[in-house]
């Protein structure tokens, strides 16, 4: 059972990185690269490649990958180069066979072909990091940078996207500061929605609840919302009786099921829940230094 659940698992996983990618690819080959908007990342850099050589967008990114998946298999694991090699293909088979179809941007105007494309693209990465892939290129060397120190992903793809940006100026002729600046604005919108992505997955919320029945809600917390709690010891501050408050930590997307297990309860329990910033230790995120 414990197998089927792993092998379903692992395909779902497969499933929602090839729908990332899908989603992202489209938006380069169907925004920003007819709309010759260079954005950051490998894909950029082949995008200005493909502009100044007329060489397949998919087949470059693919050629340059195939070091950086070497160093992410080193560094982040077998696992991870599994999934960064299946991406690539993918990514790049995408890129091939969708950039023909769109000789024109899909829209006429360059800054909705910049919001709509950087949107598009940061969606797609967002749902290929979550689920543990990468489209190789710089987003190998952002996540391992993510790996040892707590910097954000979208702030490390920002960065590095300045310098490719900002090259593209200088090396191709059709480039101008306006599609220089619609540029930035399309990696500002690619890293701001990765991080919306990746955060709204792991975001963390803390709840605090005071019940007339602690004991009954604490073991329903635990057993049938699979969540460990801290059992604090409190005072009313009017009646001055002493009451157990129940503090828990969860994922968002387990905050109904805490709704559901203590309303079945007592369902005029007191209850406060408030966004947490960041939770390290067993079961959350690692601390990194």
């Amino acid at each position: 059972m414990k197998n089927k659940t792993t092998v379903l698992k692992e395909i779902r996983s497969y499933v929602m990185l090839t729908i990332g990618l899908g989603v992202g690819t489209l938006g380069w080959t169907g925004f920003l690269i007819p709309a010759k908007i260079v954005g950051g990342g490998l894909t950029g850099i082949a995008t200005i490649i493909y502009f100044l050589t007329g060489w397949d967008v998919g087949l470059t990114t693919l050629v340059i990958n195939a070091g950086l998946i070497l160093l992410a298999i080193r560094i982040l694991g077998a696992s991870f180069g599994i999934k960064t090699i299946y991406c690539v293909l993918v990514f790049s088979g995408f890129l091939s066979f969708l950039s023909p179809m769109f000789t024109e941007p899909i829209v006429s105007e360059l800054m909705m072909n910049a919001i709509i494309g950087g949107i598009l693209g940061g969606l797609g990465a967002g749902i290929v990091f979550v689920n543990g892939g990468s489209t190789g290129g710089v987003d190998i060397i952002a996540m391992i940078i993510n790996k040892y120190k707590n910097i954000s992903l979208g702030r490390l793809l920002l960065g590095m996207d300045a310098i490719i940006i900002s090259s593209s100026y200088f090396l191709l002729q059709s480039s101008s500061i306006e599609t220089v600046v619609y540029g930035f604005m399309t990696m500002a919108i690619l890293a701001y929605t990765v991080d919306m992505v990746i955060s709204g997955n792991k975001q963390t919320v803390q709840f605090f609840i005071i019940s007339s029945k602690p004991d009954e809600i604490r073991k329903s917390v635990i057993f049938d919302a699979n969540r460990g709690l801290t059992v604090l010891n409190g005072v009313g501050g009017y009646s001055g009786e002493e009451r157990k408050v129940l503090m828990v930590i969860a994922r968002k997307s387990e905050t109904q099921m805490i709704f559901k297990v203590v309303k079945q309860i007592d369902d005029e329990a007191f209850i406060t829940v408030g966004t947490v910033m960041g939770v390290y230790g067993q079961g959350f995120d690692k601390i990194k230094i």
